[in-house]
């Protein structure tokens, strides 16, 4: 028996020894701050209860473990109070370490749940914000800039004697009420930066001139939401190679492929209610053509810087040929200097009319004409490696009908049918032969013949320099606005 007791004490010192390790575990683990508010609660209840007892103050109700139930545990109640004592402690720290568990889970789920909340908040964002142009290009400029703004093109202030524009109130009112027809040309102008941007990417060697040419086109009617005479492509899209300078677009069935060695003039036009933008850029693979490229297109920027309200027209052309014939450029041993073709110009552009009735010259001398406010022009030059010389040649497939022509009597039914299908489609816009096709149109071209014979049509066709020589194009549409002259048609390529 005393035996029995013995060990009995033994075994409750042993137990009083783990409660009290249990209970500064406890109470460093409120110090760290790592215990939960729910294991706080319960252990103050628990602290309240025991007192109420008279009992310790870790007493609670007792657990039996599973290797001490039965005889053993009747026999030695010692060992029972003991293991009270211990359970209530040891239940609390596996609840305590459960609670925690919980804890950390909700924790994990609430820092889920506020990622998920996050990520549906930035995506909502996303869906209500402005969007973003699809690669390739298909969603409508307008569709981009929702508010009816568009991006503005780059600004250039006059000269001399018309600096007093910027800062008068008289001019600055003036645009404010010009505000529609400048959205209108800016519109047109983002959907040909948008376009030809896209155009560089397809634009390589081995691709068909002729599906460029539609892609290009397609292109342009998604952007611009192509509607009859209100918006579309103001003329056929040039795909001018090597010596042929300008006016050159396949016809159906041409089987025309893109080479290594090829100088391509991509020249096409957007419009929105008659509003023209026009410009033109020059793509060549070979770094050997990298010169010309370079003289033709800082030409360019020099007629745009030089030109403005009361320029004279020859003035413009003298500062193109400065600078385009100040360049040189080495093919195949031999050196070329870089010549403006004389018999091309630059022009002013009307509503729904791309030949306004000024010409504006790349070389020297020509008209003394002068620019006027509220005039659209297209700054556009060429250089050869050729005689800088251009003629008519190869087969047409450019045409427009005649500004000036109001009726003319057609005698054959298939002509007068076709002059239908041209008014109701192009009116006095530029028009190719793949056009007629795309509207269904077949077996034209004698109908096409007797209304150039009538003059009710201009035949437009290829214009080259010599065979052997290589042309280069850059071109740019400005309005010489009240205040300021505005580049539409400028972008981060050129």
């Amino acid at each position: 028996m005393i035996a029995a007791n013995s060990t009995m004490a033994t075994k409750r010192n042993e137990l009083e020894e783990g409660v009290e390790e249990l209970t500064i575990q406890e109470e460093e683990s409120l110090q760290n701050g790592n215990e939960s508010a729910a294991a706080k609660k319960k252990r103050k209840k628990k602290k309240k209860k025991a007192a109420a007892e008279g009992g310790p103050e870790e007493a609670g109700p007792a657990e039996a473990n599973g290797h001490q139930e039965g005889a053993d545990s009747r026999q030695l109640p010692g060992i029972d109070e003991a293991s009270a004592e211990m359970s209530p402690s040891a239940e609390e720290g596996q609840e305590d370490g459960d609670n925690a568990d919980q804890g950390e889970e909700a924790g994990g789920e609430a820092a889920d749940g506020a990622k998920k909340k996050k990520k549906k908040k930035k995506s909502g964002k996303k869906r209500g914000g402005s969007l973003e142009q699809t690669d390739p290009p298909s969603i409508p400029v307008a569709h981009l800039f929702p508010e009816g703004e568009f991006p503005m093109g780059e600004f250039q202030d006059y000269k001399d004697d018309n600096l007093w524009r910027k800062t008068s109130a008289e001019k600055r009112e003036q645009e404010r009420l010009e505000k529609p027809m400048y959205e209108n040309v800016r519109q047109a102008a983002e959907v040909h930066r948008q376009v030809r941007k896209y155009v560089r990417t397809i634009a390589k060697p081995g691709v068909h001139i002729a599906t460029m040419a539609e892609s290009l086109e397609d292109c342009v009617r998604k952007l611009i939401q192509a509607n009859g005479l209100q918006a579309g492509i103001a003329f056929p899209t040039g795909c001018s190679l090597n010596h042929v300078a300008a006016h050159w677009t396949p016809n159906a069935g041409d089987k025309t492929v893109l080479q290594y060695d090829d100088v391509m003039k991509i020249d096409f036009g957007t419009h929105i209610e008659g509003r023209i933008i026009d410009s033109a850029f020059t793509v060549a693979f070979n770094p050997v053509y990298d010169p010309l490229l370079r003289a033709v297109r800082e030409a360019t920027d020099a007629g745009v810087k030089e030109s403005g309200i009361d320029v004279r027209l020859c003035d413009v052309g003298a500062a193109i040929q400065e600078v385009m014939e100040s360049y040189e450029v080495e093919i195949g041993g031999k050196t070329f200097q870089v010549k403006s073709i004389r018999n091309l110009n630059g022009h002013n552009i009307a509503p729904y009319q791309i030949h306004g009735d000024k010409s504006v010259p790349i070389v020297k001398g020509g008209e003394q004409t002068k620019m006027e406010e509220g005039e659209f022009f297209a700054i556009e030059t060429f250089g050869s490696t050729g005689k800088g010389y251009v003629h008519e040649d190869l087969e047409c497939s450019h045409y427009m009908k005649n500004f000036d022509v109001t009726f003319v009597p057609l005698r054959l039914p298939r002509a007068k049918q076709l002059l239908a299908t041209i008014d109701r489609n192009f009116g006095t816009l530029a028009f190719c032969r793949r056009y007629l096709d795309r509207l269904g149109e077949t077996k034209y071209l004698m109908a096409l013949k007797n209304l150039v014979d009538n003059g009710v049509l201009m035949e437009c066709p290829p214009l080259c320099d010599i065979k052997g020589s290589f042309t280069a194009q850059f071109e740019h549409t400005l309005y010489l606005g009240p205040t300021c002259k505005e580049v539409l048609s400028r972008g981060d390529d050129y």
